[in-house]
């Protein structure tokens, strides 16, 4: 195969909204918004030996590091990029949700990870 054809096949293995904006190659800006990330709300961490774990049941309380009124970690795709105060969203339907109070600025090398 000569390089022509194996830029040809390359450019076809690659999803089509990759090339998005032709003039540049670079993927849109909508299809970057459209990945989906995993958006985690750490009320606190504990640690204890598998034994204790597998002695768990229904009503056990896990005593975790956080107090009552700390702030809570937001983390995106494992990384903490937040904190905040957990608040009620919606008496009626018992939810609740995050006020952010603090967004964590990331040190420039994991940014480029």
């Amino acid at each position: 195969m000569n390089e022509a054809s194996e830029a040809v096949a390359e450019d076809a293995a690659e999803p089509a909204a990759y090339n998005a904006d032709p003039a540049s190659g670079a993927p849109s800006l909508e299809t970057i918004l459209a990945i989906p990330v995993t958006v985690q709300v750490v009320l606190g961490t504990t640690t204890m030996p598998v034994a204790r774990l597998m002695k768990l049941g229904r009503g056990a309380i896990i005593s975790l590091d956080q107090k009552v009124g700390d702030p809570v970690n937001v983390l995106v795709n494992g990384r903490i990029v937040a904190r905040g105060e957990v608040v009620v969203v919606d008496e009626t339907s018992s939810r609740f949700g995050v006020s952010l109070t603090e967004i964590v600025n990331l040190p420039r090398d994991a940014r480029a990870a």
